[in-house]
């Protein structure tokens, strides 16, 4: 984990430390990591779930109840019910994209494995996201996860972030950058 000093400086991290620290004491790491991939899923399908967490007007009550609500209909796991109740009740409902990617983090660094976030335009298939954890694992040399994100304003390529390294290979980076060399 050597992220891990990191991400507890940031206000999710020490959210995303709390709940890796509780899923490792209950031997429910993967259990916790597939119920906030599903959440995260449906945060990037839902615009009602994505009002939810950026709601300043809901009470702690009213944000409370409709996150356990959405807890339950999702059945995400006990520790990750009670995060999000916490989170809920701290009014930081907000963070929850932020505890995802650090959470996620934690438990690759637990598993020997380096992140990779990938932003493409086009969401990827299982097949390409495959050709690329073996890409990454060639120029890393150890086991990649990789978290994928879309953004059609980069117009094609990839934008790949693994720890301080970022390889941009966007049509829109590479656009601008013709650009910038035309003008002299």
């Amino acid at each position: 984990m050597e992220n891990s000093s990191g991400i507890r400086a940031s206000l999710a991290g020490r959210y995303a430390t709390a709940l890796f620290a509780l899923a490792t004491e209950n031997k429910a790491i993967e259990t916790v990591e597939a119920s906030l991939a599903s959440l995260g899923n449906a945060m990037g399908e839902s615009d009602d779930l994505k009002s939810l967490i950026s709601s300043p007007v809901l009470s702690r009550a009213d944000a409370g109840k409709a996150i356990a609500g959405i807890a339950k209909e999702m059945k995400l796991d006990d520790l990750t019910t009670n995060v999000l109740g916490v989170l809920a009740a701290n009014r930081r409902l907000d963070q929850i994209p932020a505890v995802i990617r650090a959470f996620s983090t934690l438990a690759s660094g637990h598993r020997g494995e380096i992140t990779a976030e990938v932003t493409s335009a086009h969401p990827l298939d299982d097949a390409q996201v495959d050709a690329l954890k073996a890409q990454l694992k060639k120029r890393v040399g150890s086991d990649v996860s990789v978290s994928t994100s879309v953004d059609p304003s980069i117009l094609g390529g990839l934008v790949v972030k693994i720890g301080s390294q970022m390889i941009d290979n966007s049509i829109k980076t590479r656009l601008n950058t013709l650009s910038q060399a035309m003008k002299g």
